[in-house]
């Protein structure tokens, strides 16, 4: 691959030499209080020129399982490279998180004003100074999601089809499952293919909520996208995943057919046949049971954890079709 390796790092206003660290941050605004807000942006660099790869998290301020990703990759010294240089932004919503909501305080989604604008909107200026002033530096860039509205996401890597380098680094990361999905125009994942950096988008748990498993897969994958650039520390070990990674080209919502309360009786990940019944939905009353059954045979790569459902609310997402 080739690198946008630097000797001296110009980013945010400030100079990074090989082998330095740094934290920055943005500064572009503060509460209504005057207080000050930071986003941490935590530079690590080696001694030895290699790639840039760039770990971002919190895009949405209530998915703080992504958070917490990036949190153990910096406390466990896993962004410190042997080569290279990495960037580390674990809150890219730090307004959202401060008040554990979705959007910023403006009301917009972050994941639908890049590639932003100098002069706009507050969300729409971090997105500029995300996109103008780090991104450009980044060969290789991982991004860190959750699922939202109390619906829970297996562990999943999404790319866009047709780019073979993406398969492949998909695969490295080794989520269970991969998910072939269209780029949203004005998303993070949008203009970086735009500006031709690679971008992977992994997909894990449910908001507000921090998942064992769901971490543990983001972290071991982060480690092993490094170690496939040479800049993982050799104090760290990787593992294989324990099964390959599922390619699934088509999926589709399972949709509530009724109001009601609901329960789920199928496991995150699980292969199901057409026709099983994987979860129902009652009325408070005990006069009513529908049982939720499939229309396909698939995986379910979603849960929805919410109790009270309503009619036309998506209940699972599940796969049509697999590439692999």
């Amino acid at each position: 691959m080739a690198t946008k390796s630097e000797s001296i790092l110009h980013i945010l206003g400030e100079d990074i030499r090989p082998g330095e660290s740094k934290e920055l941050s943005f500064n572009l605004a503060k509460l209504h209080t005057r207080t000050p807000v930071d986003v941490p942006v935590i530079i690590e660099r080696a001694k030895k020129p290699g790639p840039t790869i760039l770990f971002t998290a919190g895009i949405h301020g209530d998915e703080v399982n992504g958070v917490e990703i990036v949190r153990q990759i910096i406390a466990k010294g896993i962004n410190k490279p042997k080569i290279g240089t990495t960037i580390c932004i674990p809150v890219l919503n730090i307004f959202g998180f401060i008040n554990m909501e979705r959007e910023f305080p403006d009301g917009r989604d972050l994941n639908r004003v890049f590639p932003g604008s100098k002069t706009g909107a507050l969300a729409s200026r971090v997105a500029h100074q995300l996109i103008t002033e780090i991104v450009p530096h980044t060969d290789f860039i991982l991004d860190f999601h959750t699922g939202g509205a109390l619906r829970f996401n297996a562990p999943q890597i999404r790319i866009q089809k047709g780019n073979e380098d993406f398969d492949i680094a998909a695969e490295i990361f080794g989520a269970p499952f991969i998910l072939y999905s269209k780029n949203t125009n004005k998303t993070f994942r949008s203009i970086c293919s735009k500006m031709g950096i690679p971008i992977l988008l992994f997909e894990g748990g449910k908001s507000f909520h921090i998942d064992t498993n769901v971490t543990n897969t983001g972290v071991n994958g982060a480690k092993r996208i490094l170690s496939h650039y040479g800049m993982l520390s050799r104090q760290f070990t990787i593992s294989k995943p324990k099964k390959s990674s599922i390619f699934i080209d088509e999926s589709k919502w399972i949709r509530a057919k009724f109001s009601g309360m609901f329960k789920p009786s199928i496991s995150i990940g699980s292969y199901v046949n057409k026709g099983e019944v994987i979860g129902n939905i009652t009325d408070p009353y005990g006069k009513f049971n529908h049982f939720v059954k499939t229309s396909n045979p698939g995986y379910i790569i979603n849960v929805n954890e919410s109790p009270i459902v309503y009619q036309g609310d998506a209940l699972f997402h599940i796969s049509t079709k697999l590439t692999h």
